[in-house]
């Protein structure tokens, strides 16, 4: 499935796909082209049932810096905003589309995750953290306001209180600091940060795919449904999934006292 893309790499194996951030000389930080090819892939792997976990990591120095300032000032004044409009709406589409499917995401983060960095860290499912790893807002710092859907998830992992502090002061966080606040899923060594995310990602893609997709979607929707709604969309989608056959597999795994072998289906 690997494809041909000028700002990042794509490649699949073992029901992972790996995507990987590649403008290095640039801090991968955002620009329109990344942001449509960002867009691009995620539409793409979310129609591809062999595609069971989705890990995200950056080339060189960093994960991501955030957007790209160089490409904003070149902009002539009055087509800057059409540029950012159209930059955000395929970042945006790429998260949304992220945050749907039913395959796991999963960032491993080096070096710096800021500004929209920081805000594509907060939409993933799971983050994995080198130990030096850094993580800030930084938006206002440049006069710009969050992006990349960090003012939906950031509330929602660390408080609003506590959000605004990171948003307006813009304090630097360690990996440590980082997963104390929930934004975080674990911490390793530098060495070991590649490694141990494709080894989280190959066993999370061998688990029930579906189910996990229905997990995803149902906290998304319980941030704005009533208790009765989310009760009712909870009744939905259990009754939906029990007909699928990681559905039959897990039950008959469980009863007969066994590990479950999942497919995905």
């Amino acid at each position: 499935m690997a494809g041909k893309y000028s700002c990042l790499t794509l490649e699949v194996d073992a029901q992972v796909a790996h995507l990987m951030l590649n403008r290095p000389d640039s801090a991968n930080s955002f620009n329109l082209e990344l942001a449509e090819e960002l867009n691009a892939v995620a539409h793409r792997l979310s129609r591809d049932s062999k595609v069971r976990a989705v890990l995200i990591s950056g080339a060189g120095r960093m994960f991501c810096a955030g957007g790209d300032l160089k490409a904003f000032a070149a902009q002539p004044e009055q087509e800057l905003g059409h540029y950012l409009e159209r930059l955000t709406l395929n970042l945006h589409n790429a998260i949304s589309t992220f945050s749907r499917m039913n395959a796991p995401v999963i960032a491993a983060v080096h070096g710096s995750a800021a500004g929209a960095g920081f805000s594509l860290v907060c939409a993933c499912d799971f983050v994995i953290a080198a130990e030096t790893s850094r993580f800030t807002m930084a938006y206002t710092r440049a006069g710009l306001t969050p992006d990349g859907s960090s003012t939906y998830f950031l509330p929602r992992i660390v408080g609003v209180r506590r959000a605004l502090e990171l948003a307006v002061l813009n304090p630097v966080l360690s990996a440590i600091e980082a997963k104390e606040l929930g934004i975080v899923t674990r911490v390793v060594p530098d060495a070991d940060l590649l490694n141990a995310a494709k080894s989280f990602a190959v066993d999370i893609a061998a688990g029930a795919t579906l189910a996990y997709g229905g997990v995803k979607r149902l906290l998304a929707a319980s941030a704005t449904n009533s208790l009765e709604a989310q009760m009712s969309l909870e009744t939905f989608t259990i009754s939906s999934i029990s007909a699928s056959k990681d559905a039959r597999e897990g039950m008959a795994a469980f009863l007969a006292k066994r590990p479950p072998k999942f497919t995905g289906e």
